[in-house]
């Protein structure tokens, strides 16, 4: 993991992109970290970064966690059938006998 200053970063943002690949790079203003650096692979590392800190997201899954703890869940079978009864709803969402979505 590096730490360098704003200052440090503007003057070598490309070597830090480079060196993110390695490892967080923790950007300092006066001393204290006040932002980081991450390298992301593809769109799906970014997808998850950006969901991760996701405010609306993390509500969701705290309301859902609370109700799980409070009324036991349901049984995986029944998800399931709740989940593909919903996508027979919504036109345009044809699916194979796989649960793989064809358009």
């Amino acid at each position: 993991m590096k730490v360098a200053s704003i200052a440090d970063i503007k003057a070598r943002l490309s070597a830090y992109v480079k060196a993110s690949r390695q490892g967080p790079v923790v950007v300092t203003r006066n001393g204290k970290a006040v932002a980081v650096l991450l390298a992301v692979d593809d769109d799906e590392d970014l997808e998850r970064l950006l969901l991760a800190h996701s405010p609306k997201l993390q509500a969701i899954l705290e309301k859902s966690r609370r109700q799980i703890e409070e009324t036991g869940g349901i049984p995986h079978d029944q998800f399931w059938k709740e989940v593909e009864a919903e996508n027979r709803k919504r036109p345009g969402n044809v699916r194979n006998g796989k649960g793989v979505r064809i358009r």
